[in-house]
């Protein structure tokens, strides 16, 4: 268990070192366009590398992404290019809707089209991504005012939140924002609002899911599914809910939100391991011998950033020093140093962890994967400029 004062002995990440930990990011993308700029990283690397695969599941517009990314950093027309490829086929899939029976269309289409819309003005993104959020708004259950995560719209089984849906909220407000249509604000404002008057606990841990009585709207219970049991912490999860508390600040200005994000944060690092490389859950730290999850120290970097910029004096000191402290951490012992040892970015990673209290396989445990990558990424480019976020 962390304290306040103990997180402080340990050493931030300067200007610089940020900087050559990015040149050394986007020089590692670059390498990689070669082999995913038709195709796309599958969602996590295998023996430390990532093989290729089509545009499936809920995490390729990571990689788009740190393309994206790497072309705010260097102006090079390749990365621009290979955006604009990927581009096309965010397009074709969402036309076409391969995948896309659930509430991951923020995941997908915030870092690749609304990123290749505001950085270059494509009209091909900004059609792609407003019918994803056309997409997502299907999901939306007016009773219990969320969007469904998975499965069948209605079903029992079924009808329930996660928190990482937070992360999804931005294409809404952007959706909003560039057709004056003010229903995808309404429904994303109601979701946020139900999902953290469900998923906070009274100790400032955070449930993963959330179930609703289909008939009445009614919440029910909070059971986990990628985390150790039910009423465990899944750091991953606790750390979509610092980033999304940060993110539903930055548009409402709620000060509730200010409020849960210190709760969900404060819980985050006093629960972290001497090493500051987050377990997978907060059930284990020193000397466990289960596997960290890098990804979650990386999102809630860039949670802390952001929230950082609304806060003042001490306060703000605090939590961006704290998120240096992570990225830290992360360069130091998990950042990629060559494309011999991997073709990733954030080693040490997890997918999802088999235990007798989830329904989970083993799958990317010890890897990287490529939201790891992109957010390590995104936080190492707010720590060396002032950054406009693709997350509105």
């Amino acid at each position: 268990m962390q304290t306040k004062s103990s997180l402080l002995t340990y050493k931030t990440i300067s200007n610089q070192e940020a900087g050559e930990y990015l040149a050394k990011a986007v020089d590692l993308v670059r390498g990689n366009l070669d082999r995913f700029t038709d195709r796309f990283p599958y969602s996590n690397s295998e023996g430390g590398f990532y093989q290729p695969g089509d545009n499936r599941e809920w995490t390729t517009g990571f990689w788009t992404g740190e393309i994206w990314l790497a072309y705010e950093m260097t102006g090079e027309q390749v990365f621009r290019e290979a955006g604009a490829v990927q581009v096309e086929s965010f397009l074709d899939r969402i036309e076409k809707r391969i995948d896309t029976d659930n509430h991951d269309m923020g995941f997908l289409y915030t870092p690749s089209c609304v990123a290749a819309y505001r950085l270059t003005g494509s009209r091909t993104a900004k059609k792609a991504a407003l019918l994803a959020a056309d997409n997502l708004l299907e999901r939306f259950q007016e009773k219990g005012q969320f969007f469904q995560a998975w499965g069948e719209l209605g079903a029992r089984d079924n009808y329930r939140l996660i928190i990482d849906c937070l992360l999804n909220m931005p294409l809404l407000f952007w959706a909003s924002e560039v057709t004056g249509n003010m229903v995808y604000r309404e429904k994303a404002i109601a979701h946020i609002r139900t999902a953290v008057g469900c998923v906070i606990r009274p100790d400032r841990s955070t449930y993963h899911t959330y179930f609703f009585d289909p008939d009445t709207g009614k919440p029910l219970k909070g059971v986990t599914h990628q985390g150790n049991r039910d009423g465990s912490a899944w750091s991953r999860g606790q750390a979509w809910g610092i980033y999304g508390c940060a993110l539903s600040y930055r548009v409402e200005h709620d000060p509730r939100y200010m409020e849960m994000f210190r709760d969900v944060t404060d819980y985050f690092l006093e629960h972290l391991p001497s090493d500051l490389i987050p377990y997978w859950d907060f059930d284990f730290d020193d000397p466990s011998g289960e596997p960290r999850d890098s990804s979650s120290a990386a999102i809630a970097a860039c949670g802390m950033l952001e929230m950082a910029k609304y806060m003042e004096g001490q306060e703000a000191s605090y939590y961006t020093d704290m998120a240096r402290r992570l990225v830290k951490a992360l360069c130091s012992r998990c950042a990629v140093k060559s494309r011999k040892e991997s073709n990733g970015l954030l080693l040490h990673g997890t997918y999802a962890r088999d235990s007798a209290g989830n329904p989970c396989s083993n799958r990317g445990v010890d890897e990287c994967n490529t939201w790891g990558d992109y957010f390590y990424m995104e936080a190492l480019v707010r720590l060396v400029k002032d950054w406009e976020p693709y997350w509105y």
